[in-house]
């Protein structure tokens, strides 16, 4: 696309450097675990078109939470077990899933299953130059559900 050079005077492109900031909530104490949302390889943005296919809701019907074997072992949760995750806006209670390349301190969960859904969980706080929403981090604290927290159907967050 530019191999004849970039729409300015000298033709050269320009590089602004930037630099990452922190996210507006860290973690701490209280919230000592990192929740990331994000897409799946079958559902991608909210699910309204890939969830409707049959073919690919068969293969991941409902969210679930995503940790490292580790952390499972340290909350004393098997695969397959319900998982509460709670941040300073709500709660949820998912199935758990191991995955060893999920960094451990760090829980996954996908936002495109509105019965589940995880961003009532994250935080709304705006980047300050983008203005776009951190909804992809938020702070949390993970506990093993009671017996009877874990629903019959899909899970519900609560605010």
């Amino acid at each position: 696309m530019f191999g004849e050079g970039f729409p300015r005077a000298s033709g050269r492109a320009r590089f602004v450097p930037t630099w990452p900031t922190p996210p507006d909530e860290t973690l701490d104490a209280d919230y000592p675990t990192v929740l990331t949302t994000g897409r799946q390889l079958e559902h991608w943005h909210t699910g309204s078109m890939t969830r409707r296919a049959r073919v690919l809701d068969n293969l991941e019907p409902s969210a679930v939470a995503t940790l490292n074997p580790v952390e499972l072992e340290r909350l004393g949760i098997a695969a397959g077990e319900p998982l509460s995750i709670t941040t300073r806006r709500g709660q949820i209670t998912l199935a758990t899933r191991a995955d060893p390349l999920t960094p451990a301190g760090m829980v996954f969960v996908p936002f495109c299953y509105a019965e589940a859904a995880a961003n009532l969980l994250t935080n709304p706080a705006l980047d300050p130059v983008g203005k776009i929403p951190e909804f992809k981090y938020a702070a949390c604290y993970l506990t093993k559900p009671k017996a009877s927290a874990m629903p019959e159907s899909p899970p519900v967050a609560t605010a």
